[in-house]
């Protein structure tokens, strides 16, 4: 009877663990994100330029404006919605991992070093 009741408790921890990191994936698997960008040439802009948003100099869109080399500074370097495949493989990790209203830290891809503002994910 003791292994029985032993084995119960092993099953059901073992589900119990399964189903939270099957529930945990299902909150961050989305298909789609909205994001903003700015896009400078070095690492230190990137940098320079997060810190004045991080301290309420200026806001993301307007430091896209200003400062982004990508045609989507127009927009204050709104992207609108991708999916999966659609950016480069360091942009599209960034996007879909970050955090909905956060600035990110500086990513480096083959165009330069972005930083990425999740605004939304569906």
């Amino acid at each position: 009877m003791k292994k029985v009741l032993l084995i119960f408790t092993l099953l059901l921890g073992m589900i119990l663990t399964c189903s939270q990191k099957i529930g945990a994936n299902m909150t961050t698997n989305y298909s789609q994100v909205r994001a903003e960008h700015i896009l400078v040439k070095t690492e230190a802009e990137a940098n320079d330029i997060k810190t004045q948003i991080e301290e309420g100099k200026i806001s993301f869109e307007d430091a896209a404006k200003e400062y982004s080399k990508c045609p989507s500074k127009a927009n204050g370097g709104d992207l609108g919605y991708f999916g999966r495949g659609m950016m480069v493989k360091e942009f599209e990790t960034a996007s879909f991992e970050g955090e909905v209203g956060k600035v990110s830290n500086p990513v480096q891809t083959q165009f330069g070093w972005h930083l990425i503002k999740v605004l939304d994910k569906k």
